[in-house]
């Protein structure tokens, strides 16, 4: 009698575990979320701004998209735009304090800051595709860099344009 309590123990044991291990693992994901909804990219609110770089954030700010953000002094003062955590290492070298940028991104607002999500970074006469028409981020081997005042087109897996 007392063998098989202690199968039926470690058996209910046994099932527990791995319930307990996946809300374990699983919190991270849950507290993300909890945070409030990531920002989504509105082509409605399309902005272009021109101005100079004050800053470049490599750092992560709590509340903030993850990656490279420039802190761009505009005709309206400071914005910050947010050009991902895919630039190539060369861009990010030759995007410093000081260079003339224009950006073309959505305007959202995250935790009452307002922030640009960069479609296209324009700088020293190129275009650097950044995130896709839809606003997703688009990775070096899908990103383009071409002449300033040609058209950006960037093309799907599935060999379609967008």
């Amino acid at each position: 009698m007392r063998s098989t309590c202690k199968s039926k123990l470690s058996l209910a044991l046994t099932g527990l575990l791995p319930g307990v291990l996946l809300l374990l693992l699983s919190a991270p994901v849950f507290a993300h979320t909890s945070r409030g909804p990531i920002p989504r990219y509105d082509a409605a609110h399309e902005v272009t701004i021109g101005g100079t770089v004050q800053q470049v954030i490599t750092k992560r700010t709590i509340g903030s998209p993850v990656g490279l953000h420039l802190l761009v002094n505009g005709a309206e003062g400071p914005v910050d735009v947010h050009v991902g955590p895919y630039l190539t290492k060369n861009i990010q070298k030759a995007v410093r304090v000081g260079l003339p940028v224009q950006v073309v991104g959505s305007l959202v607002t995250v935790r009452g800051k307002q922030i640009v999500l960069v479609r296209q970074l324009i700088y020293a006469g190129q275009t650097v595709a950044v995130r896709n028409n839809n606003g997703f981020l688009l990775k070096p081997a899908q990103s383009s860099l071409v002449p300033a005042g040609k058209k950006v087109r960037t093309t799907v897996a599935n060999g379609g344009a967008r």
